[in-house]
């Protein structure tokens, strides 16, 4: 039952997600079953095809009750024809001070979207790759149920 009503929350999630995007955003999802282990990569290709162009990056989380912690540390990089160009260190906030999730969403699970880089140029056209992993304490995190990554285009 809980698994069904998982799929059903994630589905409206995802459908009001993709309603409020543009037709030329991407938004790349991946379940990381509840319990995200410390050196598994979640790897999200794309395409790049008009680099003149500035992007936002964002990334999307969905947690629920089970997470342990207010905040997620994350080691995301980027990789151009599998060379890597950028790594950064973040630190999103999830929760309020009291305990109370930021997120948006039904039940326990809750989604939330941090901003990764704003108005960022791709060096050229081509295949990119934006690797990231948990840079948190435990080898196994429980709580996290998806990332994801937003490439939203920013007209000219």
């Amino acid at each position: 039952m809980k698994v069904m009503l998982r799929s059903i929350v994630v589905f409206i999630l995802f459908l009001s997600l993709g309603s409020c995007q543009n037709n030329d955003d991407k938004i790349l999802m991946k379940d990381v079953g509840e319990q995200w282990k410390k050196n598994d990569v979640q790897t999200f290709d794309f395409d790049i095809n008009d680099a003149e162009n500035q992007k936002n990056m964002m990334f999307v989380v969905r947690n629920n009750n089970g997470y342990p912690y207010s905040n997620l540390r994350l080691i995301a990089n980027i990789e151009h024809n599998k060379k890597k160009i950028s790594t950064d260190t973040l630190n999103f906030v999830l929760a309020k001070p009291n305990g109370e999730w930021i997120g948006t969403g039904f039940g326990d699970t809750k989604e939330i979207i941090f901003q990764y880089k704003l108005n960022y140029r791709f060096p050229q056209n081509g295949n990119y790759s934006v690797k990231v992993i948990q840079a948190m304490r435990n080898n196994q995190l429980p709580g996290i149920e998806d990332i994801g990554i937003k490439i939203q285009n920013l007209k000219p």
